[in-house]
């Protein structure tokens, strides 16, 4: 049954009182996560929590925060049907906004960087130089370097440039990777009161703009799995919403290894958001499930996934966000048979996270 469950405020009002546009759309936007992009379901609880809690002021309310949203082009109104939705401009604000959430602490860092440690094409040039040769690209020709190359040469009188002059920039070579944004959608994800889901939603957004912000050569492909695993489009991870659903992770696995076979780039990644229990698989028409615990059968599947992927060279990196103790253990053991990664992420506190990256043999924290 869909619906909110309020609960005692535990923060500072104070803090929570807006003043404007910005302040309130700030908590617009957790909230419209939650209720899966329903704009109207939204916008009552945010109603419901001026009413409770004051948090606009006399100067501005929430109906002046809704007709700015609509002048600034973050929802769409429809007179025939009397329905306001959110716009494609609010679904690329809210994948920023948890980019910088999640990602923010990361940016002197090089996470999800594509070098490797040879010299080749690229749109990313270094700083140092090198004698140019026959088939290097033309639009990488140091300039500065190639004029006072042919100045020493043939001298500043008579002007002359000619091909031993020219230097070019190098270049750290990039490669291009493809990826799945595998997303855990099972029942768990909000069982006994903790939701998951609105995190998971938040890391899915942040990873989608972090590759199609800085790698525009990439590709990504959208994933989600409950009893099974289907695609969905990256606009629509807003809207995605909790099934009754139990958790086929191999289900999940094996779609994003089919996506990633038709892939023709060498480099090859699944970024896997769950909870970290697996509670079901397929076998034959039927399921098998079991939710207490964690099944040796479902386990040992899943962990033999994990070996074809190493084998196919697909690198598997979990962001876990749930903290049970024997659910970690899993997630540990299945990234350390892959040579993946692993991100523990606190839910409170998405930027806070640890990596255990046993490709490396590292742990960091972010």
């Amino acid at each position: 049954m869909d619906g909110v469950i309020f609960q005692k405020f535990v923060g500072s009002i104070k803090n929570l009182k807006s003043k404007n546009f910005n302040d309130l759309f700030k908590i617009y936007q957790q909230i419209l996560l939650i209720t899966s992009g329903d704009f109207n379901k939204t916008i009552s609880v945010l109603t419901e929590l001026d009413r409770k809690y004051n948090i606009t002021s006399d100067e501005y309310g929430i109906g002046n925060f809704i007709e700015d949203l609509k002048k600034r082009g973050y929802v769409t109104e429809n007179n025939s049907e009397d329905k306001i939705q959110i716009s494609k401009k609010s679904e690329i604000e809210l994948r920023r906004s948890a980019l910088d959430e999640i990602f923010g602490k990361l940016k002197k860092g090089n996470l999800g960087s594509h070098n490797t440690n040879s010299s080749g094409p690229s749109l990313e040039l270094d700083s140092s130089t090198k004698p140019y040769e026959y088939g290097d690209n033309l639009e990488r020709i140091a300039f500065n370097e190639s004029i006072k190359n042919a100045q020493i040469n043939h001298g500043i009188d008579d002007f002359i440039i000619n091909e031993n002059d020219l230097e070019t920039f190098e270049s750290d070579h990039k490669t291009q990777t493809s990826t799945v944004l595998l997303i855990d959608i099972s029942h768990s994800m909000i069982l006994y009161g903790e939701d998951r889901i609105t995190p998971a939603k938040k890391v899915a957004m942040a990873l989608s703009e972090l590759i199609m912000k800085k790698y525009k050569k990439d590709t990504i492909d959208v994933a989600v799995f409950g009893n099974d695993a289907w695609k969905v489009k990256i606009k629509d991870i807003p809207y995605l919403k909790v099934g009754p659903y139990h958790t086929n992770t191999i289900a999940g696995l094996e779609l994003a290894i089919d996506i990633l076979r038709r892939r023709k780039n060498n480099n090859k990644q699944i970024f896997m958001i769950t909870d970290g229990k697996p509670t079901c698989m397929k076998v034959g028409i039927n399921y098998y499930k079991n939710a207490f615990g964690l099944d040796p059968k479902i386990l040992n599947k899943t962990y033999n996934l994990a070996s074809v992927c190493k084998k196919n060279n697909i690198r598997v990196n979990t962001f876990m966000i749930a903290s049970d103790p024997y659910l970690m253990e899993f997630v540990e053991k299945f990234t350390e048979i892959n040579d993946g990664s692993a991100y523990f992420a606190d839910l409170n506190d998405l930027g806070s996270m640890v990596l255990k990256d046993y490709s490396r043999n590292k742990v960091k924290k972010y």
